[in-house]
């Protein structure tokens, strides 16, 4: 049996990943920023038993640090960290260039990396110290996006953010290759998560949909198919990869 450590799961992608997690076998760790109903939601979708709630806003590193220990004092190891908790981008945190004033722009960026960089990075450090310390093998993916490589003119600091994330990943995947430990990233595009129905449903619909030339968006369920594949033992082997996940609507060469 795995353990494993999700963060942003209360809802949407980070709860599809919770839940496929735990149809695999694994005990998992449900994080969540604030919303705690939602995070019991999730919890009580989980197959099996001894899962459990942390919660904290993990751009904080001393929040980051106590969140990796209440997990570690009730489950004794993490072998599977999923960094997924991020600030997605909304009408709350637009920040065009042509549009935004300083304050707004200094305001979003500062959070979005904090929270979508930042966190991601040390919850990795401790995580990975932690299975380092226990020599144990592991696996951490990081939840990116597409718009990584495609651009994002109306939130430039998501975009950022996630191309550095990407980065990260690649760079511990050399770092802790040695320590048995495999980092991995996915770039969805697109996800129908429940947030986005009401875009999905109104006059954006068509278009973001015909995005994909399958004319579809993808399902949570289909990044966390990605994530169970990428954190198990038998993909050690793709360590290293940024998997995209957009339904061909954005090509990398």
């Amino acid at each position: 049996m795995q353990h494993s450590l999700v963060t942003g799961a209360s809802r949407g992608i980070g709860r599809a990943i919770a839940v496929a997690l735990s149809e695999r076998g694994d005990r998992v760790a449900v994080h969540y920023g604030s919303d705690q109903d939602a995070a019991r939601q999730t919890l009580d979708l989980l197959h099996g038993e001894g899962h459990m709630l942390v919660d904290g806003d993990l751009s904080d590193p001393a929040i980051a640090q106590r969140a990796v220990d209440e997990v570690l004092a009730s489950f004794g190891r993490i072998d599977v960290l999923v960094n997924n908790a991020a600030i997605a981008p909304s009408p709350e945190t637009s920040h065009a260039i042509d549009a935004a004033d300083y304050a707004t722009w200094n305001h979003v960026w500062e959070r979005m990396l904090d929270i979508d960089l930042r966190a991601p990075a040390n919850m990795t450090f401790l995580v990975a110290r932690s299975l380092m310390d226990r020599g144990l093998p592991g696996a951490i993916v990081n939840v990116g996006s597409r718009g990584a490589f495609r651009g994002e003119p109306e939130f430039p600091a998501y975009g950022a953010a996630k191309a550095g994330l990407h980065a990260m990943g690649q760079s511990l995947a050399v770092a802790l290759a040695p320590h048995g430990i495999a980092v991995t990233s996915v770039a969805p595009g697109f996800v129908g998560t429940d947030r986005q129905q009401q875009k999905l449903a109104g006059p954006q619909g068509d278009g973001i949909r015909d995005q994909s030339p399958f004319g579809r968006v993808a399902t949570p369920e289909e990044v966390a198919d990605a994530v169970v594949y990428l954190s198990s033992p038998r993909s050690q082997w793709a360590s290293g990869a940024i998997l995209d996940l957009n339904g061909a609507s954005h090509l990398r060469s």
